[in-house]
């Protein structure tokens, strides 16, 4: 039987803690560091966090104070996490990575909007390398899983000039009644080879790492290309709810070379759409 919660013992006189659900191990910040706080590398702290608000809100906090572009901030639970439309969600501890990446982009602001999507790119690389499962992307920020089930989400946010955190929850090992919403699944849930967080972790900031730095470089149309090959958005049916209260339908046809997502209505009429609530729409059935 799986039981839940921390106890608090003592060894050699020192207060230590025994996880004893064992499915959900805690990360061990200092192995993460040795791994992947490395010289040259983009990443240039990594922290581990027991509990916190929101991991956002935290990257934000030191942006402000100065730090470097490559913190990372990983919380063993999240108690006020932040989506998009001012989404909240929170998750039993150790269920899930919940991490906020510092960046500080050296390219034009026009070209920030790459962020969310290039994310994306390198969280669906991991899951299909590390948990085994066909992950694919909603655009803009959303991993789905087994009939368009959700299993993790991506936040970017601007921090005053020159900044931006973004926030990653990917569901690892929810259990069913543990779920937030009836579309949502996670790893385990959804027959994972592995939903050990530590490699998923591992991978995924180094994946991330590649393609920021081709997209420094200014190789859009590689991150474009590698987008559209986990994008699960393209060719389906789609209601987009946009900003201001309007709705599109039509059918997504592809990215712009911004980042756009670009939809053609009933008229032939391509619109690219820079933010807005994505819906796939399900073919109807006639029988």
């Amino acid at each position: 039987m799986v039981t839940f919660g921390i106890v608090i013992g003592r060894r050699y006189g020192r207060p230590v803690n025994i996880y004893t659900d064992l499915e959900r191990p805690p990360l061990h910040a200092a192995a993460l560091r040795h791994a992947l706080v490395v010289p040259g590398g983009l990443w240039t702290d990594l922290r581990v966090v027991e509990e916190t608000g929101s991991t956002n809100a935290d990257a934000a906090e030191a942006a402000r104070a100065g730090a470097a572009e490559g913190l990372v901030i990983v919380a063993e639970r999240q108690t006020a996490g932040r989506g998009r439309l001012g989404r909240q969600w929170q998750s039993p501890p150790r269920a899930g990575l919940a991490l906020s990446i510092l960046l500080r982009p050296v390219v034009p602001v026009s070209r920030w909007g790459w962020l969310p999507l290039l994310t994306g790119v390198a969280l669906a690389d991991s899951v299909r390398r590390v948990a085994r499962l066909d992950a694919y992307l909603k655009w803009p920020n959303d991993l789905l899983l087994q009939g368009d089930r959700k299993t993790a989400g991506i936040l970017a946010e601007g921090v005053g000039d020159g900044a931006v955190v973004v926030g990653i929850g990917l569901n690892t090992t929810l259990r069913e009644h543990e779920l937030p919403r009836p579309d949502a699944t996670s790893l385990a849930l959804a027959g994972a080879a592995s939903a050990d967080r530590d490699p998923l972790l591992r991978a995924l900031l180094r994946g991330f790492e590649e393609v920021y730095r081709q997209w420094q470089a200014g190789d859009d149309s590689g991150i474009r290309e590698a987008y559209l090959f986990h994008c699960g958005t393209i060719g389906r049916r789609v209601r987009v709810d946009l900003p201001g209260g309007a709705t599109l339908d039509g059918t997504a046809t592809g990215v712009d070379v911004d980042g756009r997502l670009q939809v053609t209505d009933v008229f032939g009429k391509v619109h690219e759409v820079a933010a807005g609530d994505v819906v796939h729409v399900r073919a109807e059935t006639t029988g």
